[in-house]
């Protein structure tokens, strides 16, 4: 069993063959007038590689197919280290995709990154929680979080890197908090497909670091985006059964609050920087800030306010009763906590 992509965590060597199936005599056909040579076993044709230019070539060549020889193709590939293997079977444009971002592709699959810590302060500008963002790790290539998570989701890697991330997360935490300090750490629901299984890892790595799961809070970073309250329902229901809180993040005006909080009764619901931005002046800002608040208290939940720099805007927050915040008010992420806690 695995949860998505797994086969596509194989690197793609630069010399191999691009294998066609299923293979048509018309399709055939056309390959040879390319002048490829191929290798046809049943209805799989193998077409040789000698760089991943040439490899580019055939695939674009595959692409521009028309409709009827190349929507129903699947493609294969098999480096030279593996012949006589079984090759990976990608979609096409997964395919292409990985060989146009193969540096970042490389970053995912070797976790070349790691966590850094933001604090969450409370009212009082205590650091009482850490929140966990994926970044570069030192001396190693370049990245923009965003844009590994976005080629990791065209590529069908998001579910591997969403893993790692959360290790990343659990394991840096162990090597600086001490127990009682809440871990905030982002997940994709859209990587959990079966949540017993693709988040038993998750779990296991908190117990083989002897951590305490009520130290963990665990946030959705789609929440803009979630369109099966079911399945997220169920993620939540494994996360509790496990002892770990879990929180709603980027939490803005434009949802529906009641099914939203009132359904999945998240234990933290984060305010978005969108609105906490300028809040301080802006009235609508406001009533639609103290409008999520209310029905977080309703349920008996905590309220944070992402995205602070301005002292103003901490300042309103907490005269209308929100007790935790985080942003560079407080301070940027960095590889270790601000304070000994």
């Amino acid at each position: 069993m695995n949860c998505s992509g797994c086969s596509f965590i194989q690197p793609i060597e630069d010399q191999g063959t691009v294998s066609l199936r299923p293979l048509s005599p018309s399709l055939e056909q056309l390959i040879r007038q390319q002048a490829y040579d191929i290798y046809i076993v049943e209805d799989i044709g193998s077409i040789s590689y000698y760089s991943r230019e040439q490899m580019l070539d055939i695939l674009h060549w595959v692409r521009a197919l028309p409709s009827e020889q190349g929507s129903d193709l699947s493609i294969g590939i098999l480096g030279t280290d593996n012949i006589g293997g079984e090759p990976s079977w990608f979609p096409l444009s997964t395919l292409i995709t990985r060989l146009q971002h193969h540096d970042i592709v490389e970053i995912i699959r070797q976790k070349q990154f790691t966590s850094h810590m933001q604090p969450i302060v409370d009212e009082q500008e205590q650091i009482m929680a850490y929140e966990f963002l994926l970044r570069p790790i030192p001396d190693g290539p370049g990245f923009q979080p965003y844009k590994l998570f976005e080629v990791a989701h065209r590529t069908g890697l998001h579910s591997f890197l969403d893993r790692a991330a959360r290790i990343s997360a659990i394991e840096t935490s162990a090597l600086h908090l001490p127990a009682g300090v809440k871990r905030f750490i982002n997940f994709l629901p859209s990587s959990i497909y079966n949540p017993q299984y693709c988040l038993s890892h998750t779990f296991a790595a908190i117990e083989r670091l002897k951590l305490d799961p009520q130290d963990f809070v665990f946030e959705v970073v789609e929440t803009e985006n979630i369109m099966e309250m079911p399945k997220l329902q169920d993620i939540f229901d494994v996360y509790r059964s496990n002892g770990i809180n879990v929180a709603l993040d980027d939490v803005g005006s434009g949802y529906s609050l009641p099914e939203l909080i009132g359904k999945l009764k998240p234990d933290y619901v984060k305010i978005d920087r969108g609105l906490i931005d300028g809040c301080d002046r802006d009235e609508q800002k406001q009533r639609d800030i103290r409008n999520i608040a209310e029905r977080t208290w309703d349920i008996g939940s905590r309220v944070l306010a992402e995205g602070i720099e301005r002292r103003e805007e901490f300042d309103f927050c907490r005269s209308i009763g929100i007790n935790l915040a985080q942003g560079y008010l407080f301070g940027k992420p960095a590889e270790r906590p601000f304070a000994v806690l």
